[in-house]
């Protein structure tokens, strides 16, 4: 394996019997394993660099917010790397990657559940599911392109009518504790990567 790239893509219980069906030292590794710290991962498979990567659901079509660490000297062949896939954000501790995952590499499955509930919502008030969803979809796509841009209050703010239907949609949301519970998600994630 001298002078050998690795990206290992394997889930992370299967390190150990991964790493001992490999021979010889690899000249770069770079895994995306969740919550598998750089130690853990010297101690499986020998490796002269070794980069954390996590990308997310995003990268089967082009569009993943994959964040790095590990080797810096690393950085520029690792964003080359993974930029085909997507953005990428290289961080300066395996505790920021293991953050970054609880937002970018969980999110997709939040994301879902929000798309779900407006999807419900609007059913329960009367519309078909089927242009529920079309409604969600452009939504999300087109709200994608302005988040990247613009700082989420400011757009709220340009949403949010005194007295209208945004400002009640926003305070039934608060009432739910939506924020603390996006919070506390992030949180609980996160934990989860330390074990």
């Amino acid at each position: 394996m001298t002078n050998k790239k690795i990206i290992l893509c394997v889930k992370p219980a299967n390190l150990e019997e991964v790493g001992i069906r490999l021979n010889g030292i690899a000249s770069e590794l770079y895994s995306v394993l969740a919550g598998t710290s750089i130690v853990s991962l010297k101690a499986n498979i020998k490796s002269v660099a070794t980069v954390r990567v996590m990308p997310n659901l995003c990268a089967s079509v082009c569009q993943s917010m994959t964040t790095m660490t590990g080797n810096i000297h690393l950085k520029q062949e690792a964003e080359k790397l993974f930029k085909s896939i997507g953005q990428t954000l290289w961080l300066n501790s395996e505790k920021e990657i293991d953050i970054a995952t609880a937002i970018a590499g969980s999110g997709p499955a939040y994301l879902c559940l929000i798309h779900e509930s407006l999807c419900d919502g609007a059913v329960k008030q009367g519309m078909k599911r089927a242009d529920a969803i079309k409604v969600a979809n452009g939504l999300f796509k087109g709200f994608g392109e302005l988040i990247a841009t613009t700082h989420p209050a400011l757009l709220k703010d340009a949403v949010m009518s005194p007295g209208g239907t945004t400002a009640a949609g926003y305070s039934a949301l608060e009432k739910g504790n939506v924020r603390n519970s996006c919070i506390d998600a992030v949180e609980q994630a996160y934990k989860i990567t330390q074990k």
